[in-house]
């Protein structure tokens, strides 16, 4: 079987040889589809659809933010869906009952970075 992991599985060579976060893979690791991905992302749905849109430094900021949360998280909980399921839904201590998905899409993925540091290292958030 292969290997469920949403990394580098989930990026796509173009026509330039430059490595792009694929939304079609990223939404089969998660077993979803690429509209609930942008809507969880804050994208608009062509964002995911167009080929010119994904390349788009914006859609591929969200892409690769989502991405790299979600691998942090699923070494804690153990599967991608597992951390898809707590990227859309578990509300985090100290931003006002924000989701991670909510604080990405309003461009602080830094701070989901800061309070996974935080629980990692063994501190409450």
């Amino acid at each position: 079987m292969r290997d469920r992991r949403c990394d580098l599985a989930c990026t796509c060579r173009n026509s330039s040889r430059i490595r792009l976060f694929s939304p079609l893979l990223i939404a089969q690791a998660l077993r979803t589809t690429k509209a609930e991905i942008a809507e969880t992302l804050g994208l608009a749905h062509d964002a995911l659809s167009r080929s010119a849109r994904i390349r788009a430094p914006r859609t591929q900021t969200r892409l690769r933010q989502m991405m790299e949360i979600l691998n942090r998280v699923e070494a804690e909980v153990g599967s991608p869906l597992a951390a898809y399921a707590w990227f859309r839904s578990q509300p985090l201590p100290g931003f006002g009952g924000m989701t991670p998905d909510q604080l990405v899409r309003e461009g602080h993925a830094d701070y989901v970075h800061g309070y996974l540091d935080r629980v990692i290292a063994g501190g409450y958030a």
